[in-house]
């Protein structure tokens, strides 16, 4: 190995500096060494960085707990190495705020009735903006967990329920009336068509019942004339 060479490892970058001045950004591969240069490598990977649970109010006053993940990476490598002493730090801190934010707009009931599904996609803008500036590039904030109250959960698993059974409750009933109803319109029918309704009598017999069908008066006499 030549000790006038140096390798750059891939996804990473170097600033070449000389007595204090930035000569040159060096991409992954092999560079010859200057005399008196100072490298900054940096590792142009994306990141993943957590943003531990904090305590935020939504519009109602309610406190809850968020937390959330912020995927980055280095965009500029010059900025990230000499705007800010910790521009990790800086981006940290822009999601904290982001999510706040967000959550302000946010009522309890809300957070309830859709879980962790916040505006995301106005978190990631404002945390990306302020991450820009520190020569840092953020592809997504991804809200993990907001925990609501146990109080608030409760409430809203009670109203589900009661919901819920109103609605069986209100669909048993419909299911009684149009029974009743069917049953009254077949009463009628039966009433109108008498031998509509001895046939119903046997098929609804069972079997091996012995029948025994009544002949009319009316019928009974006109046979005996008939036979006279």
């Amino acid at each position: 190995m030549s000790l006038n060479r140096f390798t750059i490892e891939p996804r990473h970058c170097a600033l070449r500096y000389r007595h204090g001045v930035l000569q040159q950004v060096l991409p992954s591969g092999r560079h010859r060494r200057l005399r008196g240069q100072r490298l900054v490598v940096l590792d142009l990977r994306e990141r993943l960085t957590q943003v531990a649970p904090q305590e935020v109010l939504t519009s109602d006053g309610v406190s809850v707990r968020v937390s959330a993940v912020v995927r980055w990476a280095v965009g500029d490598p010059i900025a990230f190495a000499e705007v800010s002493d910790e521009p990790t730090a800086t981006a940290y801190l822009a999601a904290q705020v982001a999510l706040r934010d967000a959550l302000s707009t946010v009522s309890a009931d809300e957070l309830v009735g859709r879980g962790a599904a916040l505006p995301t996609a106005r978190i990631t803008a404002a945390t990306a903006e302020v991450a820009r500036r520190v020569g840092a590039e953020v592809a997504e904030v991804v809200v993990k967990d907001v925990i609501v109250p146990v109080e608030l959960r409760a409430a809203a698993a009670e109203l589900a329920t009661a919901r819920r059974r109103g609605e069986a409750q209100l669909e048993a009933a419909r299911a009684e009336t149009a029974a009743l109803r069917s049953l009254a319109n077949g009463a009628k029918l039966l009433d109108a068509h008498p031998a509509l309704a001895r046939l119903r009598l046997v098929q609804a017999a069972p079997p091996g019942t012995r029948i025994v069908l009544g002949v009319p008066d009316a019928v009974a006499v006109s046979d005996s004339l008939d036979q006279a």
